[in-house]
C-alpha cells in the first residue's frame, strides 16, 4: 500500500425521469465514495473527468473539487459525492481522477477506474431496426 493513496468507488444509475430518448438525451448520476486508504492526510483539489459515448465522442471534464468541496481526508475517512452527465447515446463509459495533495505537500492522482454508463431499458441499447 502506497502511503499516499485515495481509492475510489463508484455507482452508476440511469436516470429515466431526466433523459428523452426521442432527442438522444440520456441521463446518467453516479455516486462516487473516495477513501483514503493511505498513511497520511489528504485532500482532493481537482478532477478530471473523460467520458466517452457509443458513437466515439469524447468529453473531457476539469475542475476544482468535487460538488462545491475540496474534502480534506485523515486515513480511513471517506467522502461521498452525487453528480451527473448526459450522453447523446443510450450507452457510454468514464474515467478519470481526483488530483490530490497530502499534508505533507506530496502531490498525487487517485484514478477512478472505468466505468459503463447504460440505460438497461429493453431495445434502448440495440441497433434500431426499420421494417
Amino acid at each position: 500500500m502506497s502511503k499516499y493513496q485515495f481509492t475510489c468507488e463508484v455507482e452508476p444509475q440511469y436516470l429515466s425521469e431526466q433523459s428523452s430518448p426521442e432527442e438522444d438525451l440520456y441521463a446518467f448520476a453516479y455516486t462516487i465514495t473516495i477513501t483514503n486508504t493511505g498513511d497520511v492526510t489528504a485532500q482532493l483539489i481537482s478532477r478530471h473527468w473523460v467520458i466517452d459515448d457509443a458513437r466515439g465522442h469524447t468529453d473531457e471534464v476539469k475542475g476544482l473539487g468535487v460538488v462545491g468541496n475540496q474534502p480534506l481526508l485523515r486515513p480511513g475517512e471517506s467522502f461521498q459525492y452525487t453528480s451527473g452527465t448526459r450522453l447523446h447515446t443510450p450507452n457510454g463509459r468514464m474515467r478519470g481522477s481526483f488530483f490530490c495533495v497530502a499534508e505533507d505537500g506530496e502531490r498525487f492522482d487517485a484514478p477512478v477506474p472505468e466505468f459503463a454508463l447504460h440505460t438497461d431499458v429493453p431495445g434502448e441499447g440495440a441497433a434500431r431496426v426499420l421494417h
